[in-house]
């Protein structure tokens, strides 16, 4: 069994659906501070990604360092490099959407696996998304048909619900999208033993 670092509904479903024996556990990080900090350094969004997926992981390692951790998070840039952060409200995801409208971005997505306080596996996936123009009126349809569920997402959209019609093309791994590069990861278990081959 492994032990995942968050709390993202999305995740848990993706390493159920898959078979994999997991607990969840809180990491207990200011996810904002930690940004903050990292952006500091000139992390770029890629780095940011892994950088935040493996503090969660030591953070849960410490807690049981006996226990294989999955450590994750998702980072989401423009071409030209700016990074997009999640909603802080409705308003601010109006804004988001309006800004990512007609427009490829990047979604990077990593898991970092740690154990006894050492990471001992990672994999940073990256998909580029060009999401469709969008007018006004749809966008605040949109908003009013699943806000509660988008509010907890980059980019303000669920690829697995009504976010799939934002989209005219994706390069790249769905699960990625979902919040975890699953495939790499089934990979890595497989090699320690923890999933039959």
């Amino acid at each position: 069994m492994i032990v995942l670092a968050s709390q993202s509904a999305g995740r848990a479903a993706l390493l159920k659906a898959a078979g994999v024996p997991f607990e969840a556990l809180h990491p207990g990080v200011d996810e904002e501070a930690a940004k903050e900090a990292l952006r500091a350094d000139g992390l770029d969004a890629r780095a940011l990604a892994d950088a935040l997926a493996e503090l969660k992981g030591l953070r849960v390692s410490r807690r049981i360092p006996g226990t294989l951790v999955l450590g994750c998070d998702q980072t989401l840039s423009l071409d030209d490099g700016q990074m997009i952060d999640k909603a802080v409200d409705r308003e601010d995801a109006v804004r988001i959407l309006t800004l990512l409208s007609g427009r490829t971005h990047h979604l990077h997505s990593a898991a970092v696996i740690v154990h006894g306080g050492v990471p001992v596996w990672r994999h940073v996936e990256r998909v580029r998304m060009t999401m469709r123009p969008l007018s006004p009126a749809f966008i605040e349809r949109y908003l009013d048909g699943d806000w509660d569920l988008l509010r907890w997402c980059v980019g303000c959209y669920r690829i697995e619900g009504p976010g799939a019609q934002l989209f005219t093309k994706v390069e790249g791994s769905q699960f990625a999208i979902q919040g975890l590069p699953l495939l790499p990861l089934l990979d890595f278990l497989r090699v320690r033993g923890l999933l039959p081959s």
